[in-house]
């Protein structure tokens, strides 16, 4: 006791012990040999709409709360502005294009169930390396990767084939067409089209016959029916397909198995809130993967009866509001199994506010706060710079916001290095293993590029000069607003990535983000004396990233996006696809 005493009274005391307070978490980290991991991914949710990142309007009380105990990124960058893209390029690493998950079309998505393009097989997803090191993986909530390649139950896509044990929840994606009260989403000016096609043929069809019954018109009825048949077979080609969307689209599925065709929109937020917490108190002995993969933000924006009217931003504030209470349903359950020291919570949204998405006087997409754009492009900020949330209680260092540039591609190495495992070595991983930089022992991001696609058409680059702090961004090519000035593509409702649609730049437009992160005020060769030595070094960047990407089949392209029905998903006698497994029926 005389010789602690003696030590506490020694002026190398105080340093000692606050030596010893600032090595705890580094003590700590090398003890937690396999820590758990809950990724939440929210869709189409905006920089803006989140309380930590500046909303005032809407309430998100519990993610605040993970800023507040955790690490909070201020500029986390998607790979790509759209579900599809994003979310392969957050699975495995690397920009979606090394996948072929990026498009060379308008179809920038997966389209259908019964599509044969997706994630390939050969793509290493960390959900797969943890499986190898004895994680137990799930996936709840959305997919939109793909389901099967050659046929109905090949499954070639599935989470299941990409590391995950277990899943429940959409193989594809929440779409208005999937809430009956709703207009319709889905290819929505194509659809126009096709009635509008229909019509005329048909208006063809009935005025032939209507002549050749009066006499008006000498056509033989073999002809007739000839062109009867077509203007039927037309519709059939069409409507077998577009007519049925809530059932081929609107599916939920447990593994292998679906369990609603359609799904039962009302039930579903309980349902995935349900199965989430279900799936933390079955592995809480064991380390776990937990991917909840939001179906909020996307509209039709399903809202229970309990958030509706509550906050002051409309339905989509209310949708926002109850995704949050469902991130503070999930962070209890983590604290009351004794988990919350051991695990790393991380949330953030696959790409930028949806600005075009309304319906009459009512705005059902996000808001992007003070960046430019929004969701579908892929150079502005408001489309790919999202929230982006790490906690980890006695490691991460609480409270810290960290202005450095992330990617979402940078959870593979994070979380893979965690568990213990090693990246693939056969191929480029475009992600870069973010611990250093959260902790506080590296100064800087390891990213000094990063390539902002739009499809497979690059539009802009990120050059991060790390000894002057400067954020340079090129901007080679830019969507044109409609109408013009407003901010978005509201006349098309997504803006192109090529095409009448965009403006080629030449010399690009340029903008230093830590100074002008609205990108308002492009700098040129008369304002800015670093312009031609800044544009010099992207143009090198680039060339060099592209002696990286090699030619891989396209999982997007038209043959792979377009409805087959003998790959549609189907739990009766296809056609007759109709179940609703829950609850005992």
């Amino acid at each position: 006791a005389s010789f602690l005493l003696l030590c506490f009274r020694s002026p190398l005391a105080t340093p000692l012990i606050f030596g010893l307070l600032l090595q705890a978490p580094l003590t700590q980290l090398s003890t937690i040999t396999q820590p758990n991991f809950v990724l939440l991914l929210a869709d189409d949710l905006g920089i803006g709409d989140v309380g930590c990142y500046g909303n005032d309007t809407i309430r998100t009380p519990n993610i605040d709360r993970l800023a507040k105990e955790g690490v909070k990124l201020t500029q986390h960058i998607a790979a790509a502005p759209l579900c599809t893209p994003s979310r392969a390029a957050f699975l495995t690493g690397r920009y979606p294009l090394r996948s072929g998950m990026d498009a060379i079309n308008d179809y920038r998505v997966i389209f259908w169930n019964a599509g044969s393009g997706g994630l390939p097989p050969n793509e290493t997803t960390f959900a797969k390396i943890l499986q190898q090191q004895g994680y137990s993986t799930g996936l709840i909530g959305k997919w939109h990767q793909g389901v099967n390649c050659e046929s109905r139950n090949d499954h070639c896509h599935h989470p299941l084939k990409h590391g995950f044990d277990y899943f429940y929840g959409m193989p594809f994606t929440l779409i208005s067409d999937c809430q009956p009260t709703e207009t319709p989403e889905m290819d929505r000016a194509f659809r126009r089209k096709l009635w509008l096609s229909t019509q005329m043929i048909g208006l063809v069809t009935f005025t032939a016959v209507l002549g050749r019954l009066t006499g008006l018109v000498s056509v033989q009825w073999k002809t007739l029916t000839c062109l009867a048949g077509f203007s039927l077979l037309f519709f059939v080609s069409w409507f077998s397909s577009y007519g049925f969307v809530r059932y081929w689209n609107c599916i939920m599925m447990r593994n292998h198995g679906i369990t609603e065709q359609p799904m039962v929109t009302d039930r579903t937020t309980s349902l995935i809130l349900q199965e989430s917490i279900s799936f933390i108190e079955r592995n809480k002995h064991k380390p776990f993967l937990l991917f909840l993969s939001f179906l909020h933000s996307h509209t039709p924006l399903l809202t229970t009866e309990k958030f509706l009217g509550r906050s002051r931003h409309g339905l989509y504030g209310d949708n926002v509001e109850e995704m949050d209470w469902m991130v503070g349903q999930v962070l209890d359950v983590i604290d009351k199994e004794g988990l919350k020291d051991t695990t790393l919570v991380y949330f953030a949204s696959d790409h930028g506010g949806w600005l075009e998405r309304q319906e009459g006087e009512r705005q059902l997409g996000g808001w992007n706060g003070i960046y430019k754009g929004g969701k579908a492009m892929g150079g502005w900020e408001g489309g790919i710079r999202v929230p982006g949330i790490f906690r980890w209680p006695g490691v991460l260092p609480a409270g810290t916001v960290i202005d450095e540039p992330t990617s979402l591609m940078d959870i593979y190495p994070t979380v893979v290095h965690l568990a213990g495992g090693a990246v693939p070595q056969d191929r480029v991983i475009d992600g870069r293993d973010l611990l250093p930089l959260l902790r506080g022992t590296a100064p800087h991001s390891e990213h000094e590029f990063l390539f902002h696609y739009c499809g497979i058409h690059l539009h802009a680059v990120r050059w991060h000069q790390k000894d002057t702090g400067a954020i340079w961004k090129a901007h080679y090519v830019t969507p044109i607003f409609t109408p013009p000035g407003a901010g978005a593509c509201y006349d098309r409702g997504f803006c192109p990535c090529f095409g009448e649609g965009v403006t080629h730049h030449e010399p690009p437009l340029l903008f230093e983000l830590s100074q002008d992160p609205s990108e308002a005020k492009p700098l040129s060769a008369d304002t800015e004396p670093l312009f031609d030595t800044v544009i010099r070094k992207i143009g090198r960047a680039i060339e060099e990233h592209r002696r990286t990407l090699t030619p891989v089949p396209e999982q997007l392209s038209v043959s792979n996006v377009v409805w087959k029905p003998w790959l549609q998903p189907c739990c009766g006698t296809f056609p007759f696809c109709w179940c609703d497994k829950e609850d005992g029926n």
